[in-house]
């Protein structure tokens, strides 16, 4: 058996209470658990989690999946369920306290029990920060006020708490971890059956219903722009599910000229990382779109009304966390009005024929890959452990 990296800090029995709302935070949870395991060999974890961190030997006292809710309706819908829920988890808490409570994103959900558990005295850490840079930042006092600790996944979230004075360490980003730094394009051809001398475009129009609604048919015309001005230029579409790609399928079927595009069910990374340039709506994809190395266009649309209301809340000058990241335009970012299809096809075709941008693109893309590149697992158990133990002694 490997011996772990991380030295054991103690013996002892701590209890690590986590909460884990959805997918992701399962993944995040299970990192988390064998780095702490790590740490501490005998430690106890529990609270609500996934199948992922069920196998670390996790002890979930509610299935996650009574969590995993999306949208208003849905959540309206299970209110009730969700406070009993909530309830029953202080209740045990308070009963059996934890030496550390932690909650992974899902903050609607997460804060308002890290608050309770630090109000009776269990310190409370939150992975994963909420937008709260970005819009309503108010809400930055409610954090203070929940937490001991903040996990920011990217370093400019970091820079925000710290000017707002909340105890805060940057871990790097798990997806930094696990995607290698020199992307593997032509591998990732091979595996979807993808001619590798073409010049390929993945389209990705989001992953729920209303971004393919509002997305789906301008990505699409954009598209077959392109391919009026570069008929050799393959369009490829990952679909998140069999709901997503029968709604995509729809979209081209409604289209007035025919279009000639691959479908993907899943693999989006992969369909990412065989791409030459990536077409995609703001969101998490454009960072994995980044660490693939992939130059790429981002479209967005709301309503008028939504776009007016947004417009006034959200606090930063970019949408993509590319730009973000590098706090400049590294990308191009086309929204609303300015989202046309021959807006977006134009800037397609300068990404996929301007090759000094490119290359350029790849450097600095490549710089920020190492910045996030943190190995998060370790980094947040040990600023966990930090607070423990200062908290034990």
């Amino acid at each position: 058996m490997d011996q772990p990296l991380t030295p054991v800090v103690s013996d002892r029995r701590i209890t690590f209470g986590i909460i884990a709302g959805e997918a992701s935070g399962d993944i995040l949870g299970a990192g988390l658990i064998r780095s702490l395991r790590n740490r501490y060999p005998n430690a106890r974890f529990v609270g609500i989690g996934g199948d992922e961190m069920i196998a670390e030997g996790f002890h979930s006292l509610v299935p996650m999946e009574r969590l995993s809710i999306m949208g208003l309706v849905e959540v309206l819908g299970r209110i009730r369920e969700l406070f009993s829920i909530r309830a029953r988890l202080l209740s045990y808490f308070f009963a059996t306290p934890p030496d550390v409570v932690i909650g992974i994103d899902s903050p609607d959900f997460t804060l308002a029990i890290e608050r309770r558990c630090r109000e009776a005295g269990i310190p409370s850490v939150h992975y994963v920060s909420p937008s709260v840079w970005a819009w309503r930042q108010k809400r930055i006092f409610k954090i203070a006020k929940s937490v001991d600790l903040m996990l920011t996944l990217l370093p400019f979230e970091a820079r925000f708490y710290e000017e707002h004075k909340v105890p805060v360490a940057f871990v790097g980003h798990p997806l930094a971890d696990r995607i290698p730094i020199v992307p593997e394009t032509g591998r990732a051809r091979q595996e979807l059956g993808l001619d590798e001398n073409v010049p390929l475009l993945a389209v990705l129009p989001g992953s729920r219903a209303g971004e393919v609604e509002r997305l789906g048919t301008l990505f699409l015309e954009a598209a077959r722009w392109i391919q009026s001005k570069r008929p050799d230029v393959q369009l490829i579409i990952p679909c998140v599910n069999r709901e997503r790609e029968q709604q995509v399928r729809d979209l081209i079927e409604a289209l007035e000229v025919k279009l000639q595009v691959t479908i993907v069910r899943g693999r989006s990374r992969e369909v990412m990382a065989a791409s030459d340039v990536v077409l995609l709506a703001s969101g998490t994809a454009t960072l994995e779109a980044m660490l693939l190395k992939k130059p790429m266009v981002v479209g967005y649309r709301l309503s008028n009304f939504s776009y007016a209301l947004v417009s006034r809340l959200v606090k930063v000058p970019h949408v993509s966390l590319p730009n973000l990241l590098a706090r400049k335009p590294l990308v191009r970012e086309l929204l609303q009005d300015d989202a046309t299809p021959e807006s977006l096809g134009a800037a397609v075709l300068e990404c996929m024929e301007n090759q000094e941008e490119r290359e350029r693109l790849v450097e600095a893309f490549t710089e920020l890959h190492h910045t996030l590149r943190q190995d998060a697992d370790e980094k947040a158990a040990q600023a966990i452990s930090r607070l423990v133990e200062e908290r034990v002694h």
